[in-house]
């Protein structure tokens, strides 16, 4: 008995299918989510020192724009190497559940045609900055990203290289997917319970609430008679905006009603 609880508790990887965003994919969406963060530098002396920083994405590389009468601009002159946490926008009461990414590398001042460019992707991201970005204290800085760590929730984390984040792309459906997922669970929670039960391998399943959507699926949290269970069920293909959502989750649902 205590056998087939434990396997009840489990995510059910082995039957719902793996297609999920990759880590490089994950992090791209955290970058893209929000426009602030902390950035990590080193002192002359060699000490770590975090600073607030706001910042714009050029092709996914943060591109700051930082002072040099402060400590973390003065630090950057001297050495190049850095790493920024980016922590994504969540309504989650519990902080530690907040997708999160560091990202770590060497940052260069970007010249001709890319410093224009950076200039454009941080007033994107950052218009205030328009008061003072061309004042002469001020200068643009690229984080050329080596490193990347990637936390995407509770058992969710990965490492992954500068190169596959540069290629990923950031989802486009998991930073919108708020009031879809919202309004899965106040008026579809039958149909979730069978996506549950026949496409996430838990034929016991009580009740099921969708607790995340992206361009490949949705995770499911499950109640079953042993406990509580996660899984994870996928579209028929991935969709590439979020206005094809509710198109994939209505094919879910067809599928998951034949399939009972």
């Amino acid at each position: 008995m205590k056998r087939r609880a434990s396997q009840s508790l489990a995510y059910r990887a082995d039957v719902a299918s793996r297609d999920r965003p990759s880590a490089a994919e994950g992090a791209r969406t955290i970058a893209a989510s929000t426009n602030a963060g902390t950035l990590a530098t080193l002192t002359a002396t060699g000490e770590p020192w975090a600073s607030f920083v706001t910042y714009g994405l050029l092709d996914g590389a943060p591109v700051l724009c930082v002072s040099s009468l402060a400590e973390h601009g003065r630090n950057l002159a001297a050495d190049q190497r850095a790493s920024m946490s980016i922590v994504a926008p969540s309504a989650d009461p519990d902080p530690q559940a907040w997708g999160r990414v560091t990202l770590a590398g060497v940052a260069e001042r970007p010249a001709g045609d890319e410093l224009a460019a950076a200039r454009e992707a941080h007033l994107i991201a950052v218009p205030g900055a328009a008061k003072y970005i061309d004042f002469t204290d001020f200068a643009l800085w690229v984080l050329r990203v080596e490193r990347v760590r990637w936390y995407g929730g509770y058992g969710r984390m990965d490492l992954t290289t500068g190169e596959a984040y540069a290629a990923a792309q950031p989802d486009p459906v998991a930073p919108r997917a708020a009031g879809a997922i919202a309004h899965l669970n106040a008026d579809h929670a039958q149909s979730l319970c069978a996506m549950a039960r026949t496409i996430g391998g838990h034929p016991e399943a009580t009740a099921a609430s969708c607790t995340g959507a992206d361009r490949y699926g949705l995770d499911l949290t499950v109640q079953t008679p042993h406990g509580t269970a996660y899984t994870r069920v996928t579209y028929a293909a991935p969709i590439d905006s979020y206005d094809d959502l509710r198109s994939a989750t209505v094919e879910l649902a067809d599928r998951a009603r034949i399939a009972g």
